[in-house]
């Protein structure tokens, strides 16, 4: 692919990757906790009856936080499958892993909004389905995180070893990658601290970083980074040392 297309395709990236964490943000931060309260099905209900819209406006930016997962997966595949065609691999089919992980939460959440307007189900069976639901929802989210943590390993990996991108921003988005991947095996196993929440704090960095480089610089030109890391083994034709020229 050439720069010019490699460039567009880049910026594209980045945009699906903004896109992502502007719903995420809005949608798990902002409208979440305005409708579902943990451990409190009845408020939740009443939540859902009463706001409606909001519970509305959350299943949509629930919508457009798979879509974009899914663009932005198939998009750095796009990216990088000619630099390393196995990581690309993977780091597309992890990122839409987790776009299929987060459906079934929409699909608890469609569920729930429509439960809360049934008029058919008595309050005492809508607690319960609301309590089931509402786990389905948050578990899927934390198992999410599995797969969330596992796309950014090839993600960083990329960038370290082709060096097309900053290094640095490769190592920490191996890190935030690992980071998730610990999240959510303590919170599986039960483990109570709030150490667990800082373990994502290297990916989150990380993204904001790479959304803006895909934005701003797209991707280096790899004969630029062949210029500046040059193989030093190279040697002339005459059999002699030739050091990578400046």
């Amino acid at each position: 692919m050439e720069q010019k297309q490699l460039l567009n395709t880049a910026r594209l990236t980045g945009i699906w990757y903004l896109l992502l964490a502007i719903s995420g943000v809005f949608g798990f931060m902002v409208f979440h906790p305005k409708v579902f309260v943990a451990d409190d099905a009845q408020k939740t209900l009443n939540n859902l009856v009463e706001f409606s819209s909001v519970s509305r406006i959350r299943l949509l930016f629930e919508l457009v936080i798979i879509l974009s997962q899914a663009l932005a997966a198939v998009w750095f595949y796009k990216l990088f499958v000619g630099i390393n065609k196995w990581a690309a691999t993977t780091l597309g089919i992890w990122g839409t892993v987790n776009s299929i992980i987060i459906m079934v939460s929409a699909v608890a959440m469609y569920s729930v909004i429509e439960l809360a307007a049934a008029s058919s189900i008595s309050s005492e069976d809508k607690l319960v389905m609301v309590q089931v639901l509402t786990q389905i929802i948050s578990n899927s989210w934390g198992i999410g995180g599995l797969f969330f943590g596992l796309w950014l390993l090839p993600m960083g990996y990329i960038i370290v070893s082709s060096k097309r991108m900053p290094p640095a921003l490769g190592w920490v988005l191996i890190v935030g990658g690992v980071g998730y991947l610990l999240q959510t095996f303590l919170n599986a196993g039960g483990v109570q601290s709030s150490f667990i929440n800082l373990l994502t704090i290297p990916a989150t960095i990380g993204e904001f970083w790479i959304v803006g480089y895909l934005l701003i610089v797209g991707i280096r030109p790899e004969e630029i980074w062949k210029f500046e890391f040059g193989d030093v083994n190279e040697t002339a034709d005459d059999g002699s040392f030739d050091p990578p020229r400046r």
